[in-house]
């Protein structure tokens, strides 16, 4: 049988990993497939993002919440798992989404012409640097691990650019 130590340290680097990766993926998503569908404004894209960031930030820290209550519970013997830890995982979900989703947001706020291309490749950027900083904790190997997240969130990031081109 396997042994599995909780700590609140990896709850927080999980919550802050998974907002991060999370909410470059969906926004940059969201935001490449409403700019490359047909007629928008960058107010309507600006508004969308910031709608969705609110809205899935707090439903992101609210599933954290709730998850680590159910981890707690299941790791530990008390009838009452701890509250404070499940306030502070979800206390990370939520501020690492809200802070990371304004990368691809920012563009469309500075740059009229370009703002999607640039947009799609900061958030690739910060992908594979956030999956270069993941690797380092987890002891991966580091290239390994930026590429796989650059890879698999490029991959989600092509989804909302493809929707976008044929809604």
């Amino acid at each position: 049988m396997v042994h599995f130590t909780h700590t609140k340290t990896s709850s927080y680097v999980r919550s802050l990993i998974f907002g991060v990766e999370d909410s470059l993926v969906s926004t940059v998503g969201l935001l490449s497939g409403i700019a490359i569908s047909s007629q928008h404004t960058v107010n309507t894209i600006l508004a969308t993002g910031i709608i969705y960031l609110l809205v899935e930030g707090f439903s992101m820290a609210a599933g954290a919440f709730l998850s680590e209550r159910a981890a707690e519970d299941f790791l530990t013997d008390s009838k009452e798992p701890p509250l404070i830890v499940s306030i502070q995982v979800s206390a990370v979900m939520f501020i690492s989404f809200i802070a990371v989703g304004f990368i691809p947001l920012f563009p469309y706020l500075i740059f009229r012409t370009h703002a999607l291309a640039i947009s799609v490749i900061l958030s690739l950027i910060t992908l594979f640097l956030i999956g270069i900083t993941s690797g380092k904790f987890a002891r991966r190997h580091i290239f390994r691990n930026g590429l796989e997240m650059l890879i698999v969130g490029g991959a989600a990031i092509g989804v909302g650019i493809l929707a976008g081109k044929f809604l």
